[in-house]
C-alpha cells in the first residue's frame, strides 16, 4: 500500500504540473501518513541528504559556470572554433559543434552553453543563410557535452547518489566520460556534416590559416585553462575535486576580471544572483531527493523492479536496453538533477548485478539525461535553443533525427562497450 501511494501520488503531481521538488516531497509525506511513522522522517532525510561535505563542490562548479557564461568567454572560442572549421562545408553547423564542446567543458552545463553559444551562434548561422531548425539542433545537441564534462555539477551529484551503493569517486567519473565526451563530439560533428551536405549548405571561403588559429587559440586559452587545471589538479593530488571547484571560481575571476576585463559589476552581481538561484534548488532536489531513496530502500523498490526484469530476461543486453528506455521515458519529464537521484539507487543495483561497472552506468545514466534534456516535455535545453532561434519546438522535432541518431549512437557504445568508460580510467588509475 504505501509503495503504491509513494509512486501514484509522485504520478499525479508530476501530470498535473506540480515542480518535481515539491511533488516528490508531497508524495513523501503522503506515503508517510499512510505508513503512521512520524512527519518529522522526511524533514530528518531532508537535512541529512544536504549535510555532506562534497556538496560544496556544485556552487563552485555552477558559479564559475555562470562566470565564464557572463565574462565573454563564449565570443573568444567562437572565434577559435571558427578560424579551426569554419571553411568547411557547412562550417558554422561544424564551428557551432566545437565551440559548444569547448565553451561545455569551461562552463560544464548543457543550458548554460546553449545559452552562451546560442546567443551567438543561432543569429549568426541564420544571417549566413542556415535553415533555423539547423542552427538550433546543432547548438542544443552539441551543448549536451557539457554534462561529461570535468566542471559539471551533475557529474558530481552523479557520485553523490551512488553512496552507500557503490564506491565511485569523482576523479573515476571524470576520466571515465572523456572518450564518450569525444565520441559524442565527433558523433555530432558527423550528424552536422551530412546534414549540411543534404541541404547543401555552403563553405564559408579559404581556410583563414594557421596564423589565425594560433592567435584565435591564444585567445581563448586562458578561458579553457579551467579544464586543465581541474584535471591536473586532482591527479597530482594538489587539490581535491571538492577544493578543484573553488580553484575554477578563482580562475574564471582571474580570466574574466583580469585577463578579458569583460565582467563588468553587473555581470557579477547577475552571475552571484543566478548561481544562488540554481545552488537553492539542487539542494533543495537533493535534500529532498534523500528522503524519497529512503523509501525507495524501505520498500525495496530496486530489488522488486530487478526481479521483475529477471522474470522477464536473464540476458544483460536485453536488460541494459530496457533501462535505457525507461530512463530515457523518465527523463522526457524530470530534469537532470532528479533523474540522477532518483533513478540511481533504483537501477544501479540492476545493472551492476548484470555485470556493469558503476562508473560505466554513470556515463551511461549521464547520457540519458542529456538526451531528456533535448525532448520535450521538459526539454530545457530545447526550449532555450528555440527561444533564442525564435522556432516552434514542433518545427525543430521534425528535422532532430540526425542528431538523435548521434547521441543514440554515442549512447548504445557507452552502453554495450565498457573499453569506452573504463579503458582511461583503468590506465591513470590503476595500481
Amino acid at each position: 500500500m504505501e509503495l503504491t501511494v509513494l509512486g501514484v501520488s509522485f504520478a499525479l503531481l508530476l501530470l498535473i504540473g506540480v515542480p518535481v521538488a515539491f511533488a516528490i516531497g508531497l508524495a513523501s509525506v503522503l506515503t508517510i501518513v499512510v505508513a503512521g511513522l512520524p512527519v518529522a522522517v522526511v524533514f530528518q532525510k531532508m537535512v541529512g541528504g544536504m549535510q555532506i561535505f562534497s556538496f560544496l563542490a556544485i556552487p563552485f562548479f555552477i558559479f564559475a559556470g555562470e562566470l565564464m557564461l557572463h565574462g565573454g568567454v563564449a565570443q573568444r572560442i567562437v572565434r577559435f572554433a571558427n578560424s579551426l572549421v569554419g571553411h568547411v562545408r557547412g562550417g558554422l553547423g561544424m564551428s557551432n559543434v566545437v565551440g559548444c564542446t569547448i565553451f561545455g567543458g569551461v562552463a560544464g552545463s548543457p543550458v548554460a552553453d546553449v545559452s552562451a553559444m546560442g546567443s551567438v551562434m543561432i543569429p549568426l548561422m541564420k544571417k549566413e543563410g542556415y535553415d533555423t531548425d539547423y542552427a538550433v539542433n546543432v547548438t542544443t545537441h552539441a551543448s549536451l557535452v557539457g554534462a561529461l564534462m570535468p566542471t559539471s555539477h551533475n557529474l558530481i551529484l552523479y557520485t553523490l547518489a551512488t553512496a552507500g551503493l557503490a564506491s565511485v569517486n569523482v576523479l573515476n567519473m571524470i576520466l571515465a566520460c572523456i572518450i564518450p565526451a569525444v565520441i559524442l563530439t565527433v558523433m555530432n560533428l558527423l550528424a552536422a556534416y551530412g546534414v549540411a551536405i543534404k541541404r547543401g549548405y555552403p563553405t564559408r571561403g579559404a581556410f583563414a590559416g594557421w596564423g589565425e588559429v594560433g592567435s584565435s587559440f591564444i585567445a581563448a586559452l586562458p578561458g579553457m585553462l579551467v579544464v586543465v587545471i581541474i584535471l591536473v589538479g586532482i591527479l597530482s593530488g594538489v587539490f581535491t575535486a571538492t577544493e578543484s571547484a573553488a580553484t575554477a571560481v578563482l580562475w574564471a575571476l582571474l580570466v574574466t576580471i583580469l585577463v578579458y576585463r569583460s565582467l563588468s559589476w553587473r555581470d557579477f552581481i547577475a552571475s552571484c544572483a543566478k548561481a544562488c538561484k540554481t545552488t537553492g534548488v539542487v539542494l533543495f532536489l537533493i535534500g529532498i531527493s534523500a528522503a524519497f531513496a529512503y523509501f525507495l530502500a524501505l520498500y525495496e523498490v530496486p530489488q522488486r523492479t530487478g526481479d521483475l526484469m529477471s522474470s522477464i530476461t536473464q540476458n544483460p543486453w536485453l536488460i541494459f536496453l530496457m533501462v535505457n528506455v525507461l530512463l530515457f521515458v523518465l527523463g522526457t519529464f524530470l530534469d537532470m538533477a532528479p533523474t540522477l537521484l532518483i533513478c540511481t539507487p533504483i537501477f544501479l543495483p540492476i545493472c551492476q548485478k548484470f555485470g556493469m561497472d558503476p562508473s560505466q552506468f554513470g556515463v551511461m545514466i549521464l547520457l540519458n539525461c542529456a538526451l531528456g534534456l533535448n525532448t520535450p516535455p521538459v526539454g530545457t535545453t530545447q526550449f532555450v535553443g528555440c527561444a533564442i532561434g525564435r522556432i516552434s519546438v514542433s518545427e525543430v522535432m521534425r528535422s532532430i533525427w540526425p542528431f538523435y541518431g548521434a547521441l543514440l549512437a554515442c549512447l548504445m557504445l557507452v552502453t554495450y562497450v565498457p573499453a569506452f568508460s573504463l579503458w582511461l580510467p583503468n590506465m591513470i588509475l590503476a595500481k
